[in-house]
């Protein structure tokens, strides 16, 4: 995540958030209260409907099904454009899991913030693929440190774990067959894996 994260607090005013975004080139923003608390996120597409309904007349259809985006196209400040509640994450979660946030909730950007919810820092979709460029030897260390040596301690052959480009081979001979597939599901977890072929066999 990126611990020097830009906020405003609720008072911010339109074109204050517009610039700080073209300053920082962020497409959301957090919005804080006095003490660091995340109240909720402004992005883009909250403060898109001021330019989309700025010369129109909406026919009731379409103020009924757009009743949001015209409240916010007549917003000033943070408070009037900001979603809320923000969606956040905390910072012990997994990227797997901030993937799934963003993801599910259709958002580029998410707050991290403390069980007290005061904004630690924004983790993006650019910092979760940050992984996958993690070094193909170091990867294949954690996987036979915190995967097969764990699962495998007594091979009837030795295990070896080749990465290439972040595609993982495992070969050999183990004792206990039942135990390959959580060894497959293991391997996948390890961050910056991008797929696994398993030769392992019971011997």
């Amino acid at each position: 995540m990126t611990r020097a994260a830009v906020a405003v607090g609720r008072t911010a005013l339109f074109k204050d958030i517009v610039a700080r975004m073209e300053q920082w080139n962020v497409s959301a923003l957090p919005v804080l209260e006095g003490d660091g608390r995340v109240v909720g996120v402004v992005s883009e597409a909250d403060l898109l409907p001021k330019e989309e309904f700025r010369d129109s007349d909406p026919d009731r259809l379409t103020q009924r099904r757009r009743l949001g985006d015209l409240a916010k196209a007549g917003g000033v400040t943070a408070d009037d454009l900001m979603s809320t509640p923000a969606v956040t994450v905390h910072a012990d979660a997994t990227l797997a899991e901030a993937a799934r946030i963003m993801a599910l909730k259709r958002v580029k950007r998410l707050p991290v913030v403390t069980a007290e919810g005061v904004l630690e820092g924004v983790v993006s979709r650019g910092d979760l693929l940050k992984v996958f460029l993690r070094d193909d030897r170091a990867l294949a260390d954690e996987i036979r440190r915190e995967v097969l040596d764990v699962l495998f301690p007594a091979p009837v052959e030795p295990l070896h774990v080749v990465v290439v480009d972040g595609v993982v081979t495992l070969t050999g001979k183990v004792t206990d067959g039942t135990r390959i597939p959580l060894a497959v599901r293991m391997v996948r977890g390890v961050e910056g894996v991008v797929g696994v072929d398993c030769y392992l066999a019971e011997g």
